[in-house]
């Protein structure tokens, strides 16, 4: 059937470099039902200066939004922002995931949080993403659990979620028999918290996390 170039909304486009996956056609399509193609289009995915709340006037009509949730489920993380999500998506309907040919069999994450970020549970994420060589192949934002009572322990919290996921990562490569080539990195931004994680009499102090 020759090489796969479309399969359920996903564009497949590859070449010697590496292969590039995007989903433009059910990008477009999504703006053509929500009536968003005329509309001008955003740089950022959401208002980062917006704090979403639980006090407002409700949704005239809750179904259209649930809807399109769902379609931006399939598509990209959810934010309670969704049409400025589509102003975004609009702007750039064909960026997609370029997994390089040429990358090298390491693990190197990112991770952050903010601080008492939700004003209602005044609840903390996380979020982390993972590469392989050059390739993003794991990546998460999420709500944590528990309120945190300093930025350091948010950021702690943080970085023992992205150890987890750097470890089944780790396991899954050995199950492919393929071999890291050097020990997986985590960056983390914040210094309380590194020191911590590189203490080991503070470990005892922070098993539950």
């Amino acid at each position: 059937m020759g090489n796969l170039s479309y399969s359920l909304g996903f564009e497949v486009a590859r070449n010697s470099a590496g292969i590039h996956l995007s989903q433009r056609k059910y990008a477009l399509d999504l703006l053509q039902e929500t009536e968003m193609l005329v509309a001008a289009p955003v740089s950022t995915p959401m208002n980062f200066s917006a704090k979403v709340s639980s006090d407002g006037d409700q949704l005239a009509n809750p179904t259209i939004f649930r809807h399109l949730i769902k379609r931006l489920i399939y598509l990209t993380n959810t934010r309670p922002v969704a049409f400025h999500i589509l102003l975004y998506i609009k702007n750039t309907p064909g960026q997609g995931i370029f997994l390089k040919a040429t990358s090298s069999i390491t693990l190197k994450a990112y991770n952050d949080s903010d601080w008492v970020g939700c004003p209602d549970s005044r609840k903390s994420t996380t979020g982390y993403i993972v590469y392989l060589g050059d390739s993003p192949i794991s990546w998460k934002s999420k709500k944590q659990p528990i309120v945190s009572r300093s930025s350091s322990e948010a950021e702690y919290r943080a970085l023992a979620q992205t150890v987890c996921e750097i470890q089944w990562l780790t396991q899954l490569i050995k199950e492919l028999h393929l071999h890291l080539s050097h020990p997986a990195t985590i960056f983390c931004d914040n210094h309380s918290a590194i020191k911590i994680a590189t203490n080991q009499v503070f470990h005892k102090k922070h098993q539950t996390y």
